[in-house]
């Protein structure tokens, strides 16, 4: 058995319902979330990020169990692909592994959709690089200097501060421009959403791509979500990055303790006002919350703090009461 299929299947365990299966889309729901059987019926569909969709699916998989009246349906657009589809209203929720924009905004407010935004999870963006690079630890300014638009950096001895002993080609690979991941990273990196080299390996929404073209070149270099890290080690290492303080390497650890900057990042679930009206998503929603934790810590993802597990399951209970009301979501 494969570790990523281990890890599923695990992170099905976790929330107390084995599946039998792997798929994306199955049958379930439940009207408490608690993980007894509910009454509810009906479809469910979220797209989104690549990058949030194994932890969604996991959800997804173990309360279709409970609820076998209700069916799931887990995409992988991308986040911008996803925001695509969600504000024109094709799907009810959009998982995002970077928080909505100005331009994603106006498209949902065109296309009279209604959200809101819940924190899910935890993530440590993770630079992932051949195993046997030489190369333990990158500054910011030195991944901008690989990563900047018309950056002319050809090799690891071309970025500044380095051995220049290691002499190996660069040879990069990342997300689309769907990808919420790419909006964070060039954010974060080079200071610009968008901002970044054309030349490299763009894998889409396939982040196993990053792996099989890492792992299979000595100068390779790419970037993805934490939980992609955690399920390939041997394949690839993190880069450990420091920002000013010193080196720090991606993990739960550095994510929750804010030492690991700035590629920390939260992950979200955009549920539609038109979807929380409905009880089926919103057994949904109460479930997710209550098993995100544990699903999380099997998979690799970084689980909330108290303080946000707390914040995201008043948030919810509270659209879920506005809309049994009628009342407006607040987007």
């Amino acid at each position: 058995m494969s570790s990523s299929k281990f890890k599923y299947l695990a992170a099905l365990a976790a929330t107390g319902v084995l599946a039998l299966g792997v798929a994306a889309c199955g049958d379930d729901s439940s009207d408490s979330g608690s993980g007894s059987s509910g009454d509810v019926s009906g479809n469910i569909r979220i797209d989104g990020s690549s990058t949030v969709a194994p932890l969604t699916e996991a959800i997804a998989e173990g309360f279709q169990q409970e609820n076998p009246d209700v069916k799931v349906t887990v995409g992988t657009s991308g986040t911008g692909g996803g925001f695509e589809k969600f504000c024109a209203g094709e799907t009810d929720a959009n998982d995002a592994s970077s928080a909505i924009d100005e331009e994603q905004t106006a498209m949902c407010k065109k296309g009279g959709v209604e959200w809101e935004e819940v924190q899910v999870a935890n993530d440590a963006l993770s630079v992932v690089v051949n195993p046997n690079n030489p190369v333990e630890c990158l500054t910011i300014d030195q991944l901008s200097q690989i990563w900047e638009n018309n950056s002319t950096v050809k090799s690891w001895s071309d970025i500044e501060g380095l051995d220049p002993a290691f002499d190996a080609e660069l040879t990069l690979f990342g997300p689309g421009t769907d990808s919420g991941t790419f909006e964070y990273f060039t954010e974060a990196v080079n200071g610009e959403e968008g901002n970044q080299r054309k030349d490299y390996n763009n894998v889409g929404e396939d982040d196993n791509q990053t792996v099989t073209g890492v792992s299979g070149a000595e100068g390779g270099m790419g970037y993805f979500g934490f939980s992609f890290l955690q399920e390939n080690e041997g394949k690839i290492r993190g880069m450990e990055i420091d920002s000013g303080d010193g080196c720090v390497p991606p993990s739960a650890e550095t994510v929750q303790d804010a030492t690991y900057t700035p590629l920390a990042r939260p992950l979200y679930i955009y549920p539609s006002a038109e979807a929380l009206a409905r009880p089926e998503f919103d057994a949904f929603m109460k479930y997710y919350l209550e098993n995100v934790n544990s699903v999380a810590d099997q998979l690799g993802f970084v689980g909330l703090t108290d303080e946000q597990l707390n914040q995201s399951t008043t948030k919810v209970d509270n659209l879920i009461s506005k809309a049994g009301n009628g009342e407006e979501s607040s987007s």
